[in-house]
């Protein structure tokens, strides 16, 4: 060792301990500062601090501040919430399509091109199954079509995909009238197994599918199919002459909601067809038969939706609930100006768990997961209703919400007369 070193050692040796100094105490405080907000961060963003887990998840748009206090852009944020689970859960059947079905609704009102990355390269829509019943695949057309619609009607791979799905459908003989009107049927008449063969106007939104083909690709038959559905032929009915008795009110076989039960959400399904039969057709019919049945199912009057925040009372798919009302009102607005009001409170009643007085979880604030049934107290019909953040409701939640923030977005779009 050199002398100079020992000196210093012996030197050093000497010194009597001396107290922290100031510039060391602010270090200190500083660290503890900054351990407490990466500590904090890491809770809030539920251990993803970096965003670097293996499971794709597409980030807000960087237009959007999540803390501005308006309507549009705390639905977005919610929205963003739930998809995160959404993406994690995500299956390439019926229930992924139908949060697919939100995100180009997001999509839509963000223009947030790492959904529509998500949705061409990772979770790629042509490799969705088709599944059993004729909605499952409906679900999947209709995503692509929506898909193609708000990224700009380029993408023809979507278009033809969907036309390959509708044509095998009706090529297996899911299209039919033996029960006497024409639908289409879960299954198609001739086929063998154990299962039962129903309609229902889940089953017909193959007839909104038809519609959209139509407008993308001007094929004649598929107007002629949507025709069909809701107006026959001159043998056999369609399901308008079958099942509407005026005033909103659709009426056909009882049932459970998932098995048998031909208008599930109390019609609301065929707010969906109607609308895209009257942005098919032009005719003023369609509009107003949607019109009436959106409001009497909006009427709490009527028993369907609870009388203060307006939520199903008995039924799940609140997704594609939200969605038919939604489509309602986009056609006729200035005829339902309460829609919007309403879909605000029942959203508000699932994000705060019932403004904090559900008998059960509706909305798991750790993770954002969204139960399947929106009833505080429980007891709905469907697909298993007491599921939390599962790929069924985590899509039906994306779906209502993804939906909304479209319609939120394109009144913020209209000039105001």
């Amino acid at each position: 060792m050199s002398t100079k070193r020992k000196r210093q050692q012996a030197v050093n040796k000497q010194k009597p301990e001396r107290k922290p100094t100031f510039r060391l105490k602010m270090i200190a405080l500083s660290g503890i500062g900054l351990f407490t907000i990466l500590t904090t961060a890491y809770i809030l963003t539920k251990g993803d601090l970096f965003g670097t887990k293996d499971t794709p998840v597409v980030r807000k748009a960087t237009s959007q501040d999540s803390s501005a206090p308006d309507l549009f852009r705390r639905t977005v944020q919610r929205a963003y919430a739930v998809d995160k689970l959404f993406h994690q859960v995500y299956n390439a059947e019926w229930e992924g399509a139908n949060g697919a079905i939100g995100d180009a609704y997001l999509y839509a009102a963000t223009g947030d091109e790492n959904l529509l990355s998500l949705y061409t390269n990772t979770y790629r829509l042509l490799d969705m199954q088709n599944g059993t019943w004729v909605d499952d695949r409906a679900w999947v057309c209709l995503a692509e079509m929506y898909w193609w619609d708000v990224s700009g009607r380029k993408n023809m791979q979507w278009v033809d995909d969907a036309k390959n799905r509708y044509l095998e459908a009706k090529r297996e003989g899911r299209l039919s009238h033996h029960e006497g009107f024409w639908s289409w049927y879960n299954y198609a008449p001739n086929m063998q197994g154990n299962f039962r063969i129903f309609t229902n106007s889940n089953m017909n939104q193959m007839a909104t599918v038809a519609c959209w083909l139509y407008e993308a690709t001007h094929e004649q038959q598929f107007y002629t199919d949507a025709m069909l559905v809701w107006n026959g032929d001159t043998k056999y009915p369609g399901v308008e002459k079958q099942s509407y008795r005026g005033d909103g009110k659709w009426q056909g076989n009882e049932g459970q909601a998932a098995f048998g039960k031909q208008f599930p959400w109390e019609g609301a399904g065929m707010c969906a067809i109607g609308a895209a039969m009257f942005r098919m057709t032009g005719e003023a019919k369609y509009k107003k038969i949607v019109v009436e049945t959106a409001r009497r199912i909006m009427d709490p009057a009527n028993g369907w939706i609870d009388s203060n925040d307006y939520y199903q009372l008995r039924m799940d798919g609140n997704g594609a609930f939200v969605h038919f009302i939604l489509d309602a009102y986009q056609i006729a607005p200035d005829q339902q100006l309460d829609i919007p009001g309403k879909i605000e409170k029942m959203l508000e009643h699932v994000w705060t768990n019932h403004h904090g007085e559900a008998a059960i979880t509706l909305h798991r604030p750790i993770d954002d997961g969204i139960r399947n049934g929106w009833n505080p107290n429980g007891g709905e019909d469907g697909y298993k209703v007491d599921e939390v953040g599962t790929v069924h409701p985590q899509s039906q939640a994306i779906r209502a919400f993804g939906v909304f923030a479209y319609v939120l977005h394109t009144q913020n779009s209209t000039p105001q007369k």
